[in-house]
């Protein structure tokens, strides 16, 4: 199952490798919009983590991040993305999902309570807890100091 079939197919279902980074990609996406602008350092930040995540070349990322762009607004619902990264991610993994999400939240500086609400929902969504998604942001945060 492609991942535009997930979006707008009956059920989400396994993805395979290339759609699971490109629908990361979109969620990555998602949260840098979720306050209404993807700031330059946010997007920097999409394609430095998708770059170190998938071992891609930097043009890469950013075409990665760039089909990502579209399929994010293409997509009908977060629930739909989330759920079909459940299914293709290890639990362990899920939370590496979780870091990367508020690394992109927080690249700008600023806390949203958009970027909050969405990454609350994306956690639940991911069969994680509130503590492992404060843990996620902590690890995140504590990245962006070193």
């Amino acid at each position: 199952m492609s991942f535009l079939d997930l979006l707008f197919g009956p059920a989400p279902a396994r993805l395979a490798p290339p759609d699971e980074q490109l629908a990361l990609a979109a969620l990555l996406v998602r949260v840098a919009r979720a306050d209404g602008h993807a700031s330059a350092e946010e997007v920097a930040r999409i394609d430095r983590i998708l770059a170190t995540r998938y071992r891609l070349a930097p043009e890469a990322a950013l075409a990665l991040r760039r089909e990502a762009e579209t399929a994010e607004q293409l997509a009908p619902d977060t629930v739909r993305i989330t759920r079909a990264l459940k299914e293709a991610v290890a639990l362990e993994d899920r939370r590496g999902l979780m870091e990367a999400l508020w690394r992109v939240a927080l690249a700008d500086g600023a806390r949203d309570a958009e970027e909050d609400r969405l990454i609350r929902l994306v956690a639940n969504l991911l069969g994680l807890s509130d503590v492992d998604s404060a843990l996620a942001r902590q690890r995140a945060a504590l990245g962006e100091a070193s």
